[in-house]
């Protein structure tokens, strides 16, 4: 063996040794990444479970300590609850489909090089993302529209986002090819055949990010349906389990009289607040993991600003 053979077998070795290390410390780093991420999930469901007791003297660290039921069951007595979840369920299924339409439709014509007009549009939209018409304003609009206490409140006054139809117009841009549109002009197709045969198909990654992120904010949004909404038909889920914690504090401030009726009111209290969490939060965390591998890809890509 000469010498160039045995500083290069040094080298190879020298190396493997490097990337252990690496990747030992990368492993480390993100174990503590997951045990802080998944630590508040844990305990959030652990209290969900535990009793008033345990919470209310903080027994409660990871596991649930004196479990029982009685917190879904509270929540799940109010009848209103499943009208909640009706409501919250129509108006984030259409507000989602809604939303993505117009989204796309603004921002494939957005992309392409050859619309008129474009960078004024694109201005316009970048407008909107930093001046806004304030609550009252916008109130009035949808007031004056006929608007106040229908679905169509909660709906359309954020149906299209501006931040939004720019990830989606840089997605178009990197991945719809120009020969791709020269191609299909050729054989007859027409801008809709070719936005709904081609461009639609080829872009499931960013549909799949776009309806998470609108289904996510109109899932959890409570403010406009609390601003526009007056019947209690017409609540979403958020507003529901607003008015059982509200109530639950309102008891706790009337019991003055029992002190065990004090006590007891306190215990569920601090026990629906947890329970709504998860009720809240259950659906949403039971669809992600199918539409996981499109937000990844989709927000890699449309990402990168163009």
């Amino acid at each position: 063996m000469d010498l160039s053979d045995w500083r290069n077998g040094n080298m190879k070795k020298k190396k493997i040794t490097q990337d252990k290390v690496v990747y030992f410390f990368n492993y480390v780093f993100l174990t503590l990444m997951l045990l802080i991420v998944l630590y508040p999930l844990i305990y959030i469901v652990s209290c969900s479970f535990s009793s008033g007791n345990a919470l209310v003297s903080g027994k409660v660290k990871f596991l649930p300590v004196e479990p029982t039921l009685q917190s879904y069951k509270a929540v799940f007595e109010y009848s209103a609850i499943w009208v909640g979840y009706k409501n919250s369920i129509n108006y984030t299924v259409l507000g989602t489909l809604l939303s993505v339409a117009l989204t796309l439709l603004a921002a494939y014509p957005l992309s392409r090089e050859d619309l008129r007009g474009g960078k004024v549009f694109m201005a316009l939209f970048l407008f909107t993302m930093m001046f806004s018409g304030g609550l009252i304003p916008t109130y009035l609009l949808v007031k004056n529209l006929g608007l106040v206490n229908t679905m169509w409140a909660v709906i359309l006054p954020g149906s299209v986002s501006a931040y939004n139809v720019i990830v989606a117009r840089t997605f178009f841009r990197q991945n719809i090819p120009q020969e791709l549109l020269e191609a299909a002009k050729v054989d007859g197709c027409s801008d809709f055949r070719f936005f709904m045969s081609i461009v639609i198909p080829l872009s499931m990654p960013i549909v799949a990010v776009l309806a998470l992120w609108v289904a996510v904010g109109l899932w959890n949004s409570y403010f406009n349906p609390m601003i526009y909404l007056n019947s209690e038909d017409r609540y979403t889920l958020q507003l529901i389990l607003r008015r059982i914690i509200l109530m639950s504090q309102v008891n706790l401030s009337s019991s003055n009289i029992d002190p065990a009726r004090i006590a007891e009111n306190q215990y569920l209290s601090e026990m629906l607040k947890y329970a709504t969490i998860i009720i809240s939060s259950l659906p949403l965390m039971l669809i992600y993991p199918f539409v996981q591998k499109y937000f990844v890809k989709g927000v890699m890509i449309g990402s990168v600003k163009g």
